[in-house]
């Protein structure tokens, strides 16, 4: 498709009028020649320049150079010297100037001018010896985006003859088009920007750096000096390239796009989609060779034009899922189906009058303009080139280049084959038929991750059942065909596998025998026997209590849903002993915080080890311990014993720690001040009282003494501060509350002896 402004050449005849000035809006030009035979001295040779200019005159372009200035050097790139100098007068020029079409939307003003200069010249034939025909001038358009300082950068205009094309009497490749004006943005672009070559030679194409020659001196002196703006004569090579802005741009990307504008190595063809609106200055080289032998390059150097113009005939097709649009063209491809149905998709509908599908069909020309999406009947699988082209040869045109490929088809088939009774693989064996060679198989075997690329695989399967088995075959050229085929699989196991294995433990055993057999699942009859005389049907993993102790045989028969029947006898598998039973007794029996150590002896039953643990205070491993609570209470007592299998058992007692009062009072004092025996006072265990009060009493009743301190002997003195009491009998009275909140109360007697 070529999305692009396609703007008519019209020829004015006559020539202009001299014009000294600089061509300060240059976009473009090329150098080409043509060997015209033996001359005298050497090789006549026509060399032909065409440079194109912006003419719009709101932009203030400048004339053509009348006459422009050629050099002519000899030797290499790099070591070289003036061959000769030659003026060459003007000799016309084409002007393009844009119309706008109605099937193109929102088209810029454009005008481009094409001046051309013409000239002979004789040459000595070198064998070593290149000659470099050379045209300078300056400046570009200002308004270029893809390089510095556009305004200040001239143009070098060349081509090189060297000793190959010298011995052939070479003529250069020509450019076949003129390349497009404009270009609209964000639209396929497709121009084919080959040239011809009268001998037949091999031509490569590749984008090149534009090459940079004279500079904006203005005036003189310098005018017509190398870095003025018309270099009289030009300057010899090397020459340096235009500066790219980079990384955005460089020779061989000098306008981006998505997809990035590329040109065909071998076709010419430019292609992408320009995405950016902009001037950008694009050079293209086309080597000529012959035999493997270089003869030539010519290079053409123009400016771009992409804005945001609308193209509204676009050649656009549909071609279901095999249909991929690459920067030549649609690609279409078919599997085994020479039938192929093309969606014709083309717009604007309104502007298009004319439509015609061309193909070539292996030598028989196809041509479809009356079917919009016509179905092609291919006669074999090849590969086909046609097109489509929308009002051919009008002013508001396009073409959708398109490749068919037509590939043999693929029939995917397999067969397999396994024990229907006997649980084991199953082998697949591939009977899949292709002209082409099968490049890969992918095999999806009915089951989670149950997959396989080879070509003849074999499969276990774990899982009981139909399962549907897919095999996707495809060949080098991607073709692909898929079969699906169901399996019944319900064997019976190969091998009976229970867990667990063997199993020694305390009664109650209570059991769960985890069915590890494969394949089986719910629909499987399944029959277990416990070796007690119990037995459960259609349960995979049962789980079975044990009551009495004893050795047990364990059996289990298995059957398929079509009567692929297994078994097998677990002999002994199941050990049942008698558990421990754990007791003990204590001494003694009342346990205080008078007599808080306990004997503890052990009245268990099959037993080995014993674990005691004496609340939170302590613990110990002997059979009969002693252990004495640091403190009172309920103390819990735990027994854990241990049979000589490990099976354990568990005992717990409390014992109750009681915190115990004892109080003593005495009968008589002597409070003489001797140290001995001064004072009235009580003793005894007294942890945890409370509420103390002790009271004594004369004879008359009245109280001599009171406290509340247990620890405060009476001194004899009333009120302990008062005067000596006489000496007889005192009644006492002393009462508390215990730990626990019990009442204790005591009377008696004190005598005073002096």
């Amino acid at each position: 498709m070529i999305k692009y402004l396609r703007i008519t050449l019209f020829l004015i005849t006559g020539l202009i009028a001299p014009h000294i000035s600089f061509a300060k809006h240059i976009i473009g030009g090329e150098v080409t020649y043509e060997c015209l035979g033996p001359a005298s001295g050497g090789q006549n040779y026509r060399i032909t320049m065409r440079i194109y200019r912006d003419c719009d005159p709101t932009t203030g372009g400048a004339d053509f150079d009348n006459p422009a200035y050629f050099s002519i050097y000899r030797g290499t790139e790099n070591n070289n010297s003036r061959f000769s100098t030659l003026q060459v007068p003007y000799q016309g020029d084409f002007r393009i100037i844009p119309d706008t079409p109605a099937c193109i939307k929102n088209v810029p003003f454009v005008c481009v001018e094409q001046a051309t200069y013409v000239f002979e010249v004789v040459l000595p034939v070198s064998a070593s010896d290149s000659y470099f025909i050379v045209y300078q001038r300056c400046c570009r358009n200002n308004s270029i985006v893809n390089i510095y300082d556009p305004e200040s950068v001239g143009a070098t205009y060349a081509v090189e003859i060297t000793p190959n094309a010298q011995t052939f009497c070479n003529d250069s490749p020509t450019f076949s088009e003129f390349p497009p004006i404009i270009i609209c943005k964000d639209a396929p672009l497709i121009f084919d920007h080959s040239a011809t070559d009268v001998n037949g030679d091999q031509l490569v194409y590749s984008f090149c750096a534009p090459e940079v020659g004279g500079g904006p001196i203005l005036t003189n002196p310098g005018y017509t000096e190398c870095e003025g703006a018309q270099p009289q004569p030009p300057c010899a090579p090397p020459f340096a390239p235009v500066p790219f802005i980079q990384p955005q741009y460089s020779p061989g990307n000098p306008m981006g796009g998505n997809p990035q504008i590329t040109i065909n190595p071998v076709t010419g063809v430019i292609t992408g989609i320009p995405n950016k609106v902009g001037r950008f200055v694009v050079g293209v080289c086309v080597d000529e060779y012959k035999a493997g032998v270089k003869l030539s390059t010519i290079k053409r150097d123009f400016q771009f034009n992409v804005t945001d113009c609308d193209p509204s005939v676009l050649a656009l097709i549909d071609g279901g899922d095999s249909l991929v649009y690459t920067q030549t063209g649609y690609y279409m491809s078919s599997c085994g189906q020479q039938n192929l149905f093309i969606q014709n998709n083309s717009v604007d509908q309104q502007f298009i009058t004319e439509f015609e599908w061309r193909f070539n069909l292996n030598g028989t020309p196809y041509v479809n303009n009356s079917d919009w999406s016509p179905t092609i009947q291919f006669p074999e699988p090849d590969r086909y080139l046609g097109q489509l082209l929308l009002n051919p040869g009008k002013e508001c045109a396009d073409t959708a280049n398109i490749i068919v490929d037509i590939f043999p088809g693929v029939n995917a088939d397999f067969s397999y084959e396994y024990d229907t009774c006997v649980a084991g693989p199953v082998a697949f064996t591939n009977l899949t038929q292709a002209e082409i060679p099968i490049k890969s198989y992918a095999w999806s075997f009915g089951v989670p991750n149950g997959t396989s690329d080879e070509e003849n695989p074999e499969y276990t399967y774990l899982i009981p059942g139909e399962h549907p088995v897919r095999l996707i075959a495809t060949d080098s050229n991607n073709c692909r065909d898929v079969i699906v085929k169901p399996i019944q699989y319900l064997p019976a196991p190969q091998f009976i596998i229970i867990q667990p294995s063997s199993f020694i433990g305390c009664s109650p055993g209570i059991i769960t025998f985890n069915n590890l057999s494969v394949p089986i699942d719910s629909t499987y009859n399944i029959v277990w026997h416990f070796g007690t005389g119990d037995s459960i049907v259609n349960v995979i993993s049962p789980t079975y209590t044990y009551i009495e102790p004893g050795l047990y045989t364990v059996s289990v028969a298995i059957t398929s849903p079509i009567g692929c029947f297994a078994s097998d006898t677990f002999t002994n598998l199941i050990r049942v002993v008698p558990s421990p039973t754990a007791d003990f007794s204590y001494n003694p029996e009342k346990v205080s915080n008078i007599a808080p150590t306990v004997t503890f002896t052990d009245n268990s039953k099959d037993a080995d080890r014993w674990f005691w643990q004496f609340d939170r205070f302590g613990t110990s491993n002997q059979i009969n311990p002693v252990f004495t609570f640091p403190d009172t209470g309920l103390m819990r007592v735990l027994l854990v014993v241990t049979h000589p299998e490990g099976c354990k058992d568990t005992l717990v007692k409390f014992i109750d720690v009681v915190p115990e009062i004892t109080w003593f009072m005495p009968n008589a004092f002597t409070p003489n001040g001797d140290g001995v025996n001064d004072g009235f006072l009580g003793k005894g265990f007294l942890e945890g009282m409370q509420n103390f009060n002790m009271t004594i009493w004369n004879r008359w009743g009245e109280l001599v003494f009171e406290t509340s301190n247990p620890s405060e002997s009476w001194s004899g003195r009333a009120q302990q501060n008062g005067g000596m009491s006489p000496a007889g009998v005192y009644v006492y009275m002393v009462s508390f509350t215990g730990p626990r909140g019990q009442k204790f109360e005591y009377r008696g007697y004190a005598t005073l002896v002096r």
